[in-house]
């Protein structure tokens, strides 16, 4: 009588991740990983509470494929390391890749992930709470791109400017926590620059948004005067 097969947590989720890129994500089932693994599926549950509990930590083995930043790094380059890990990852596992926007980081593994970067936004000057509104816009705003380059959105247009939109993308989002930084009194940045640019993103948020009803009236009229033209 052969010995069973010997596995683990780790190998649960590697190879959920191995049938999610061969066969897509639909085929991940306690059945299909099982028999990847040579074991029966009732062998997972000693790793793995279910299906939710797999796909929990499919989102794990995404985040944690590429180490964490050093956390003595700048809080600029914790963020752009976690960005481009990121992309990388959606870049290897296209077909999982859109589960990161699906689903929370819900083990601990991937936690830490998260509180990784809101670490990172509270040594920019950020409260508790604003770093984790910035980290769910930020991470949402990246997350978003890498999907939608890995699933082919961007292919008509040559690797250089995908570099370029996303290195944009990075400088954007950086840009935008040192101004909120500014402006909830947190930050370091006292520059006349930093300043006005911080003033600049006030104004912008507390401009009320009227341009979309005007743009509508201007349409409606240029509709009418088209109408009038055309009885003449």
């Amino acid at each position: 009588m052969g010995r069973r097969a010997q596995i683990s947590r780790t190998a649960v989720l590697e190879a959920a991740l191995a049938v999610a890129d061969e066969h897509g994500l639909a085929a991940v089932t306690m059945a299909a990983v099982a028999e990847r693994l040579g074991v029966t599926p009732m062998a997972l549950y000693r790793h793995v509470g279910g299906k939710d509990d797999l796909l929990d930590g499919l989102v794990e083995a995404l985040l944690t494929e590429v180490p964490p930043p050093a956390a003595g790094l700048p809080w600029q380059e914790r963020l752009q390391h976690q960005a481009t890990a990121l992309r990388s990852t959606a870049a290897r596992h296209p077909s999982v890749f859109p589960l990161l926007l699906q689903r929370p980081a819900a083990t601990e593994h991937a936690r830490r992930v998260r509180d990784g970067v809101q670490a990172a936004l509270r040594a920019a000057g950020l409260d508790d709470e604003q770093a984790a509104r910035a980290e769910r816009l930020i991470s949402t705003a990246v997350l978003g791109f890498a999907t939608s380059e890995a699933a082919g959105r961007f292919d008509h247009h040559p690797q250089d400017v995908r570099d370029a939109d996303f290195a944009c993308l990075l400088t954007t989002l950086g840009a935008t926590v040192r101004m909120w930084t500014v402006l909830s009194g947190g930050g370091d940045d006292r520059t006349p620059g930093g300043q006005a640019a911080a003033e600049t993103l006030q104004r912008l948020l507390d401009q009320p948004v009227t341009q979309p009803a005007r743009r509508q009236e201007h349409r409606e009229e240029g509709r009418a005067d088209a109408e009038l033209g055309g009885q003449r």
